[in-house]
């Protein structure tokens, strides 16, 4: 069976940027993960969140569509829902948490994905979707 990946922004950063630290290889796993995800013939979801997070760090729509060009075929677009941009920011007043990471687990819950961040603040959203790191699936 197939299964759904979700990045955060962060993990896509680490992918395109290769963002590797002292003792935390963040875009070597990412580069694992993603190479992982292509052999088993899985798929990565990617939303108009991600992109609007990307455009705001520098990144044009036509810059991350080339980098994504090659791997097209795993690649599934979807765009946040009014009920889960209402959820989003509900949920980020209640448990003070950034709005758009917020909006980032509610698109990976609804579209069935594994959500993938090493961002620990998704810890306080486990009980809408179980966030997972790199590494542990790699």
């Amino acid at each position: 069976m197939t299964e759904k990946y979700y990045f955060d922004t962060s993990i896509w950063l680490d992918f395109f940027e290769d963002r590797n630290e002292p003792n935390l290889p963040k875009g070597e796993w990412a580069h694992r993960l993603f190479n992982k995800i292509i052999e088993n013939n899985d798929q990565i979801i990617y939303s108009d969140n991600t992109l609007y997070e990307l455009k705001m760090l520098g990144y044009s729509e036509y810059e991350f569509d080339a980098l994504l060009q090659p791997f097209e075929t795993i690649l599934i677009y979807v765009e946040s829902t009014e009920k889960q941009i209402s959820r989003a920011k509900d949920l980020s007043l209640k448990r003070n948490l950034p709005k758009r990471d917020a909006l980032h687990a509610l698109i990976a819950r609804d579209n069935k994905a594994t959500l993938i961040t090493l961002d620990k603040h998704f810890h306080r959203m486990g009980d809408i979707i179980k966030a997972q790191r790199p590494q542990d699936l790699i």
